[in-house]
């Protein structure tokens, strides 16, 4: 048999798939341990675990890669990315449910689209415009018919997982900015950043309200997001904006309500209807579509 070679954009999109999968188990698994642990310190405990898992690699990668790093755009993704995101995730996920979170996470590719086709000049052909607008049209399936009635949090949690998304469209467009920068290096020291940013704050949480007792199950969720969904999710979502147009990798993510809906349907038991279903089906057309390759 011969030896299968893989393009860059077929391990682009590789990538892209492993982190969704990832991504959207943490709806359940955030909403579940964010009812025992305060956000920020919550964020700051999976982000140490993070970057101790990413420490020896970076420090194995620095010793063979000698590029100059673009510091102040890897702060700027850190603080974006990390520091702010996160809080504003875990808030978020306090007040609304898995499947609500990952509905409004799925409109992230409106927010990464445009800016990405003004600022970074790429192109959006009618193909992506087209399974945009299906990826948007199932994610609202998706979301707001399941979304919980009567929760007067519920807004609030909304409109923090949006601003959620504001910044995660910024650290997408950062990151897409120093592609030319080594993927490993560019993932170590954004995170590196954007957890110590995260510290003082969770200090000042324990200083006010004491360290909670964290139980085996939370634990396990922490150390669980730490490894998979910070060090390794974004070692490969900045690999996969390596090789493919930022608008594409945004449309991905609009495999988070799917997946993030099944999941929190079978562990956490929320409803799922047939409009969700037929939701999730626009979702996976949508990212079909995108995915195609244009003929020039």
């Amino acid at each position: 048999m011969g030896k299968i070679i893989l393009t860059d954009r077929t391990k682009g999109f590789i990538s892209i798939i492993f982190v969704m999968l990832i991504w959207g188990s943490s709806f359940s698994v955030t909403r579940t341990v964010v009812q025992e642990v305060p956000p920020y310190i919550f964020a700051t405990l999976r982000h140490i675990i993070a970057c101790m898992a990413l420490l020896p690699f970076y420090l194995h990668r620095r010793r063979m890669v000698k590029q100059q790093l673009p510091y102040g755009k890897l702060a700027l993704m850190g603080l974006a990315g990390v520091t702010v995101y996160y809080g504003l995730f875990n808030f978020a996920m306090k007040y609304i449910s898995a499947s609500t979170g990952a509905l409004i996470e799925g409109l992230i590719p409106v927010f990464i689209a445009i800016p990405a086709a003004i600022i970074l000049k790429e192109q959006l052909h009618k193909k992506l415009i087209t399974g945009m607008v299906l990826c948007v049209t199932g994610v609202i399936l998706v979301g707001f018919i399941g979304s919980p009635k009567g929760d007067t949090h519920a807004l609030a949690g909304s409109v923090l997982m949006l601003l959620a998304v504001c910044c995660w469209s910024a650290y997408t467009l950062l990151s897409r900015s120093v592609k030319e920068t080594d993927t490993l290096l560019t993932t170590a020291v954004s995170t590196f950043i954007g957890s110590a940013l995260l510290i003082p704050i969770a200090a000042v949480n324990i200083g006010l309200h004491r360290m909670p007792e964290i139980s085996l199950r939370a634990w396990a969720g922490i150390v669980y997001l730490g490894i998979f969904a910070s060090a390794l999710a974004y070692f490969l979502y900045n690999r996969a904006l390596e090789s493919l147009p930022a608008a594409q990798v945004g449309n991905f993510l609009n495999l988070n309500p799917v997946i993030g809906a099944v999941i929190a349907m079978i562990f956490l038991k929320e409803a799922f209807t047939g409009w969700q279903i037929a939701g999730g089906l626009l979702v996976l057309a949508g990212i079909w579509l995108s995915a195609k390759r244009v003929k020039h």
